[in-house]
């Protein structure tokens, strides 16, 4: 049986809604899956899982401190164990995929991608193969007006049953493709 592990950080609630959802994809789609916070997971080693999922909220253009101190100490783990490797070879059946939860009050999704290419990066440097990078659209709780006078519109609510449905059906399309 194929394994996934889904590590994630969320201090309003949505990145831990898309977290559940990318994990009942998977199980659906028949693969045993871990969701931990990174404060449970340090030990694990994610070369003994065929997919390896990681959520962060976008702060500020970077991934929540709680999964950057994560997946750094994660590259100098592997990178003393020698698996870090020049070229980044991929590494046969370990697979990845990255997501990040945004608002983008102010430039829109360009306010995340640099927050998801910098959790991909961890990744290409382990030899993963990524198959998806996704990032979903959230609510901005604490500032209503952050929600709703945005660049992106009235965004309250999000991410909404309809686009954790979609998730989830995504995730299994990916657990298929494994």
């Amino acid at each position: 049986m194929k394994s996934a592990l889904v590590i994630y950080w969320s201090s309003t609630g949505n990145t831990e809604k898309v977290a559940y959802a990318i994990r009942d994809g998977l199980e659906h789609a028949g693969l045993k899956v871990d969701l931990k916070k990174p404060q449970d997971a340090a030990g694990i080693d994610f070369f003994d899982y065929d997919l390896v999922c990681v959520g962060s909220p976008s702060i500020e253009w970077q991934p929540a401190k709680p999964i950057a101190d994560f997946l750094k100490s994660k590259l100098a783990f592997y990178r003393n164990q020698g698996k870090i490797k020049p070229c980044a070879p991929k590494v046969q059946g370990k697979n990845a995929l990255v997501f990040c939860t945004y608002s983008g009050p102010h430039t829109g999704m360009d306010e995340a991608t640099p927050a998801g290419k910098c959790m991909r990066q961890y990744f290409e440097h382990f030899g993963f193969n990524v198959v998806g990078e996704w990032y979903v659209l959230s609510e901005f709780h604490g500032r209503e007006d952050l929600s709703t006078k945005g660049r992106l519109g009235d965004i309250r609510g999000k991410p909404t049953a309809e686009d954790l449905a979609k998730i989830k059906k995504d995730a299994e399309q990916v657990a298929k493709s494994l």
